[in-house]
This record gives structure tokens, sequence and C-alpha cells, in this order.
């Protein structure tokens, strides 16, 4: 891609309403634009950052063995009348009416439709375990959008429910999507934590989150520094506890002792047992030929937040850094006097093609500007390598290879081994 073909609207500074570091890099960066408030537009270079996490994502669940569906947005009031969650999500459904004064909303979660879905086409055991998930464009509309991307109204989300015949068969599902989970995290190449926590408005039996740890987390975790144990802080605490109270204690896993940390939520899992289908009368018939109450378990995670909380873990004062697993191009080949001489802008050229070929995503900047403008630009919105062809590769036929942590180093145009090298462990 031309530099100078991509829509990247970069900014020198943010702007006043943005308070964290990913809302303000991702401004600065042309990776989205405010329409309303916590309503967002993904341009280009957002979107290809946000694909590549979903393509994660995608892969990971595909592997695990769920399918994946496409559930609508809009879900009518009769469903969630069922469950009785009409009226308990209470301001945060954005609800909306058709022209024949039906009741609808945008949904915020797929519990509902999906449970629907199974206990109309599902009648036997035998059709056991089942895991569908999705990744859909969801809406609840928050009291007070803020942090970005971070608490949004419309967001983009993976979502999977199991069905399962019985608990012991759930908890297999549940350990499934817990180590699915990890291997997301993990390929993204986050520091995170698994935390006990509360259900909330989903419900159920159990649950757990994952976060990404930042100081910018709207979520306080207890952790240990000496073992995996998290919680969420407010399910330790007592009656009067202040949360700085618990820094330094005892670990309740008796492994080391308690620190406290901001974290993320970028992923939520649940054991709902029968709550849903109890109450949605979904049932399947046994190995005895009776009727069984479906087992089910919920696995939601942000797939547009872990945008903003890779950020919130990988900047410096430059701009972003990102993991190589989701930067928005491989390299930038910076063209020093592109549009003023054709053996820089033939060589610049060629190179683009033999590294496109190759199997890299490639960047080429070709616009007019100088060196010190093109390369803020990289820095700012974090590609990993940048290759500059100019004055050195007219003097000696070498270019200058500079990853985004600072490293340099100058070879032949003609050795591509070296970039492989940069990138062979990555």
């Amino acid at each position: 891609m031309l530099f100078s073909k991509l829509l990247i609207p970069t900014l020198k500074d943010a702007p006043q309403e943005a308070e964290v570091v990913s809302h303000k890099l991702m401004l600065r960066a042309g990776m989205i634009r405010k329409v309303a408030s916590g309503i967002y537009t993904w341009l280009p270079l957002g979107l290809k950052v946000l694909r590549k996490i979903e393509n994660i994502v995608r892969e990971e669940m595909n592997a695990s063995g769920a399918q994946e569906v496409f559930m609508p947005m809009v879900q009518p009031k009769e469903l969630w009348d069922e469950t009785k969650r009409w009226e308990k999500m209470g301001p945060e459904l954005l609800r909306i009416k058709d022209r024949h004064d039906r009741d609808f909303c945008l949904g915020p979660t797929h519990e509902e439709v999906i449970t629907d879905i199974i206990r109309d086409n599902v009648k036997s055991y035998k059709e056991l375990p089942l895991n569908i998930y999705q990744i859909q464009t969801k809406f609840r509309d928050e009291v007070r959008p803020r942090y970005g991307i971070m608490r949004g109204r419309e967001f983009l989300m993976k979502d999977s429910y199991s069905f399962n015949i019985d608990e012991e068969s759930l908890q297999e599902t549940y350990l499934l999507m817990r180590d699915t989970y990890k291997k997301v995290l993990d390929r993204i190449g986050l520091d995170y934590r698994i935390s006990s926590a509360d259900s909330g408005a989903i419900g159920g039996d159990s649950s757990e989150e994952f976060h990404v740890l930042a100081e910018n987390g709207e979520d306080t975790i207890a952790i240990s520094d000496s073992s995996e144990f998290a919680i969420n802080s407010e399910l330790l605490l007592k009656d009067g506890e202040d949360i700085n109270s618990l820094e330094g204690k005892a670990s309740p896993d008796g492994n080391g002792t308690i620190q406290i940390k901001k974290g993320i939520e970028v992923g939520h899992i649940f054991k709902l047992g029968k709550l849903y289908a109890e109450s949605m009368n979904a049932n399947v018939l046994n190995a005895e030929g009776k009727a069984s109450t479906l087992y089910m378990g919920c696995y939601g995670i942000g797939v547009s937040r872990l945008v903003a909380a890779t950020i919130e873990q990988n900047f410096d004062e430059k701009g972003i850094v990102w993991p190589h697993s989701i930067a928005p191009f491989d390299i930038n080949i910076i063209s020093i006097g592109f549009d003023k001489d054709d053996g820089i802008s033939s060589a610049s050229i060629k190179l683009y093609e033999e590294l496109t070929n190759m199997g890299y995503d490639v960047l080429l900047d070709d616009r007019k500007d100088g060196y010190g403008a093109k390369m803020k630009d990289s820095e700012l919105i974090g590609i990993p390598l940048n290759i500059i062809v100019g004055k050195k590769y007219l003097e000696s036929k070498e270019i200058e290879l500079k990853g985004r942590d600072g490293q340099t180093s100058y070879n032949p145009i003609s050795d591509v081994k070296t970039i492989l090298e940069f990138f062979k462990d990555k």
C-alpha cells in the first residue's frame, strides 16, 4: 500500500476529550474518529489491527471445535421477557420500536437468541456438547461512555455459548474456553491475569475475568506475587476495608503476598448452569429417553477492546509499539526523495514488490515529506520495522533497517535475509 493513497489522518496533538493513552494515540494515529458519544468509525489503519485480532480469535475458536454463526443485532422483546431480563437490564438496554409498535432491542448479548435456536433445533443428548460463537457488533447504552473504544456504547465482541447435558460436560467446555482465551492473549503478546469475578447481569453459578494489566484499567484486582492467583478486589474486601489494605497480605492461595493492580477486562467466562435453559424451556432427550434441561456456558471476549488494551500496555513517548502479531503493517519502506530521484523510487518499488511477494504486509511511504516527518508518522502508528531508502542507497547501495525498538543496521538492498532474521523470532 502506498502511504499517499491510504487514509491516515494523523494528528500532532490529541483532542482534549481524550483521557487515556489508547484513546489519544488511536486518534493521533488516524485509527478512529468519533461519530457520537461512545460511537466511533474505524478508519483503514485501525480496521487492519481490529481484523488481525479478530482473525486470531476466530482461529483459536475454530481450533477449539466451536462453530461460528451470525445472529441478528436486533432482538424481539418477547425473548427477553422469557428470562425477565427486559426489565432487569434497565436503561443499559437500548430499546426501539418498529413501525408496528413492536418492541425490540439492540443486543448487548445473545443468550436469549441462541437458546431459542437450540431449543427448536437440538433434540437429543447425542447432538451435544455444542459450542456456538459469533463475532458481532454489540450495543450497550453506557451511562458515561469514556476512554474511547475501551468503554464505548457500540463495540465488536466475540460471544459464544455452550450447551451440555450435565455439569461434568459443562466443566470440560468451560476449561476448554479458558485455555482458548489464554491462547488468544498469548498470541497477541499481552501480560494478563485470570481473576475470580462476580457474574453480574449475565448471572450463573460462577465466572472468571481476563484482565490485561494496565495503569488505566477500570478494574482493581488482587494478585499473588508468587502464583497465578488473582481475584477482583471487590470479592476479597470485607465491609469497611480499603483496597490498599490488601497490599502485602498473605495470598489466599497460600503462595506469596497480595499485590494490587489495575486491569482492563477483555474477557469473561461464565458457568450459567440451567439459568437460561429452565426459564426458556430448553430441553433434550437424555440417554433414558427423558426430557433433560440443558446446562449452559457463556464466554465473551472484547475484540475491539483488545485493541485499546494492547496499546495501554505497548507504547512510548513516540507512539504505539505494536506486537508483531497485530501490527497494521510489518514493514514501512521510507523512501527519501521518491518524487525526485528515479533510482530511489525504482529501488523502493522493487523492494516493496519483493517483500510483498514474500508474504509481508508492507507500506511504502512515497510522500514528498522529509525523513523526519515520515519517521515520526511511522513511530506514531507503530510499524515494527522501517527500511530507509535514501542517500545511503545512492552512495553504497545500502539501506538502513530501523526497528520500532530503536535498533538500527545497514545492509545491501539485495540482502532480504536480514529482514527475515529480524522477524524469525517474533
